[in-house]
């Protein structure tokens, strides 16, 4: 069954969209047809992370009404290693564009909102595409609300920061069960000496639980070589055995049943 998944976030740094970037080509490498959205239109990196220079149109004309959703996204299935299909949309990451994308008012983000849920249609249903991802900006803002109002699953990244546990318990009372979305955290960048023991891991996943009324699907080590490739590499392509990729294909396989 084709799903749109969203990866969202209470705030920045918590990996959402290397995340985003890992699953999309774990579905492709597991035979699937993914296409990868990059709505987080205040710090658009997808680009960057694929090394693209894009199409003619970005996702920012699509939403303005600009051109249709096929004339966004590029074909990255040659280059994903994968058996399926990959598809990318990028968000125009031009200063002007960043602010002209920052000062839309609501009536313009209840048209976007519209353009979005005609995705269903266009990508799923005529594209034949099994999973819609939308990398969002993390926090309350209007394209974020936009995306998870449009989505089937959303997945909320976070640390095990104080801060950020707090503020993804109000994002759950607030907004997904408002939405009434199903819903899962992933909580990311754990360290690995929280994990050393059956006990501890336990404890960390009451801690999330214990605060939140939407499950923990996945506990997912800090790990060094990650951060240290600062968004350069697709691990699930080109580390098909690092425990990180492993991690990553274990939320997928989670989410086809989900």
């Amino acid at each position: 069954m084709s799903k749109i998944i969203v990866i969202h976030s209470y705030k920045g740094g918590t990996g959402k969209t290397l995340l985003s970037v890992n699953l999309a080509a774990a579905f492709a490498k597991k035979g699937k047809k993914v296409c990868l959205l990059d709505l987080d239109f205040r710090a658009p990196s997808l680009q960057s992370i694929f090394r693209l220079s894009g199409s003619e149109y970005w996702l920012n004309d699509y939403l303005n009404g600009a051109c249709d959703i096929g004339k966004v996204l590029v074909d990255y299935t040659p280059q994903c290693n994968c058996t399926g299909e990959m598809k990318i949309g990028l968000a125009n990451p031009a200063t002007e564009a960043l602010r002209d994308m920052s000062a839309k008012d609501r009536k313009w983000e209840m048209r976007a909102l519209g353009r979005l849920l005609s995705l269903k249609n266009t990508i799923l249903n005529d594209m034949e595409m099994d999973y819609l991802l939308y990398d969002t900006s993390p926090g309350l803002q209007y394209s974020s609300i936009n995306a998870i109002v449009s989505a089937d699953i959303v997945l909320v990244v976070s640390t095990i920061d104080t801060s950020d546990i707090e503020g993804t318990k109000r994002m759950t009372t607030e907004l997904y069960d408002l939405f009434e979305k199903k819903s899962a955290i992933l909580m990311n960048k754990v360290p690995i000496e929280f994990l050393s023991s059956p006990v501890e891991k336990d404890n960390i996943y009451k801690r999330f639980e214990n605060m939140h009324t939407i499950p923990v699907l996945k506990v997912i080590p800090c790990y060094c070589d990650v951060l240290r490739s600062g968004g350069t590499k697709i691990f699930t392509r080109d580390y098909p055995n690092h425990p990180f990729t492993k991690h990553v294909e274990a939320v997928a396989s989670r989410l086809e049943g989900f």
